[in-house]
């Protein structure tokens, strides 16, 4: 039988595996969100201390989200996510024995629930990270989406679930059942057989992973791009999260279900929005996409703020699925699809720096606003500036140029680029981690009519020499003769300077023969490496 075109990236078993262990832990996790967010109203019932709970489960990403990322790129990545998975486990069984004990106040329950969150921040870029390990290129949007689906799914069960368990047997059940839940994706971890990439190269240190991982992004437009339109989306969406149960229970009158069952209704809504994604991608372009997820938050903020009765709220509701499963996924997709594989953690721990950044902020501004204007104030200034903050930021790209998209999709030879002599055999001890700063240095030889070109070639070569893990790059004109220049990038160590030809896409290489194919010298550009021997000299 044939999957449905959202569905396909099911039929890889492993993703399959771990799809469905995640969507157990998720709809755990969501119900005891809605445990604790119910809790608050009763342990301390301001807009603030119930914005304070979905800080805490925030904050900790936006703290920890790069030096997660380093270390799921440097480390064993499927017992780092155990581990991970484990803390969160023994954080919420702490959680569930406090409440039931009835020792836990309202800070407890903001302090426990950032020890929840630590266990997120660490798991979620390695988590992310393994995707692209579980399915083809081909199918990597699809999965993203996918993954998307199955996490506003549990949000559509988790909630519901969630809120007629607050009824029946109070907000330590669901703290309980949460711990439970992520045993499911121990277990998966441990059934996953991952097949790691060989190194031959010793594994990078932790501090100058962190730096490669900035240093790419700086010089990397796209992803740039994905991380600014990531940060204003979440900032003004975010509002929600803080105001919710108290719009449920204050504005609306209802009871701890109906708060399960408005969130269930964004499930809802975000399900159904990612079954459609697949078919509407030939129509609209992921920045689009984004705009148009971003307009229709917002109207569903707007519309939610007004809300009197409980079907209004539940429409609102379901639009605000649409819009957050649309956005968030497809800057998900394209923060993953922009990077290659040797920085894919990191890169998705500093996006969700930067997007969790926005969401903390986005949740604290709104338990603020709702305690200086009202609740649905609040909600409804929040959708103003989601929508407009969406439109005013539509111009930043958030994929790759067509033509970069295809050379990394082509099975194309790779470019000729211009290559070094070997190093020489006396000084192969002196070429380690160890050593000091490497200096490369390209010549060119450049005639006076291909100078804007060059120029403008270079400024390409720039930034594959930085998103390669460069330290500095310059390019200088020879004053006595116009036609010559040089080319000259740091790397930190030998063992860094042969980390950056594993790290060069096929894109990366086919921009750099473009600079050399402008050489206009009897031979080809000469590439030299210079070891910086003392180091107190040229610091």
């Amino acid at each position: 039988m044939q999957l449905p075109t959202a569905l396909t990236p099911l039929r890889h078993p492993a993703f399959r595996l771990l799809w469905f262990a995640n969507l157990c832990s998720n709809t755990g996790m969501w119900m005891q969100n809605t445990g604790a967010g119910w809790l608050m109203t009763s342990l301390a019932p301001s807009p603030l201390m119930v914005s304070l709970v979905q800080v805490a489960s925030l904050l900790p990403v936006f703290l920890l989200a790069l030096p997660a990322g380093a270390l799921a790129d440097i480390v064993d990545r499927r017992r780092y996510l155990i581990l991970a998975q484990a803390w969160i486990a023994c954080a919420g069984a702490l959680l569930a024995v406090l409440a039931w004990t009835g020792n836990l106040g309202a800070w407890g329950l903001v302090g426990l629930t950032f020890c929840i969150g630590i266990g997120t921040a660490m798991n979620s870029p390695a988590w992310a990270a393994t995707t692209p390990e579980t399915v083809p290129r081909q199918d990597l949007t699809g999965a993203i989406v996918l993954n998307g689906i199955g996490f506003n799914l549990s949000r559509t069960v988790g909630p519901a679930i969630g809120g007629f368990t607050v009824a029946a047997a109070g907000a330590e059940a669901t703290f309980a059942l949460n711990a439970l839940s992520f045993l499911a994706v121990i277990v998966a971890l441990l059934v996953w057989k991952r097949e790691a990439p060989r190194a031959t190269l010793p594994k990078e240190h932790f501090l100058s992973a962190i730096r490669a991982g900035l240093g790419y992004t700086r010089a990397s437009p796209v992803l740039r791009g994905v991380m600014l339109r990531g940060f204003v989306f979440f900032l003004f969406a975010a509002a929600l999260w803080g105001l919710l149960p108290l719009l449920v229970r204050q504005q609306l009158g209802l009871g701890p279900e109906w708060f399960g069952i408005m969130l269930a209704g964004m499930g809802v809504g975000a399900v159904g929005a990612g079954l459609l994604l697949p078919s509407l991608r030939g129509r609209l372009d992921r920045g689009g996409t984004v705009t148009v997820a971003a307009v229709i938050t917002g109207a569903a903020l707007i519309l939610l703020g007004q809300a009197q009765h409980w079907a209004v709220a539940l429409l609102a509701m379901l639009l605000y699925g649409v819009g957050w499963l649309a956005g968030a996924s497809t800057l998900q997709a394209s923060a993953q699809l922009s990077v290659p594989s040797w920085v894919r953690a990191r890169a998705i721990g500093i996006y969700q720096l930067v997007t969790f950044g926005g969401l903390t902020l986005g949740a604290g501004f709104g338990g603020y606003g709702g305690e200086a204007f009202g609740i649905g104030p609040a909600l409804g200034l929040s959708g103003l500036l989601c929508a407009g903050g969406g439109l005013l930021v539509r111009r930043y790209a958030i994929e790759p140029p067509a033509a970069e998209t295809a050379a990394l999709a082509a099975d194309a030879p790779v470019p000729a680029v211009p290559t070094p002599e070997p190093a020489a055999p006396s000084l192969a001890q002196l070429l380690n981690e160890e050593s000091g700063r490497v200096l490369e240095v390209v010549r060119y030889r450049i005639a006076a009519r291909d100078r804007a070109a060059f120029l403008a070639a270079m400024a390409a070569c720039r930034q594959v020499r930085l998103r390669s893990g460069a330290q500095g790059w310059r390019l200088y004109e020879d004053v006595a003769h116009p036609d010559r220049w040089v080319e000259l990038w740091l790397m930190d160590s030998w063992t860094e300077h042969l980390r950056e030809e594993g790290r060069m896409t096929e894109w990366d290489r086919s921009v750099l023969a473009r600079a050399a194919a402008l050489h206009g010298g009897p031979a080809a550009p000469e590439a030299s490496r210079y070891l910086n021997v003392m180091p107190g000299l040229l610091s």
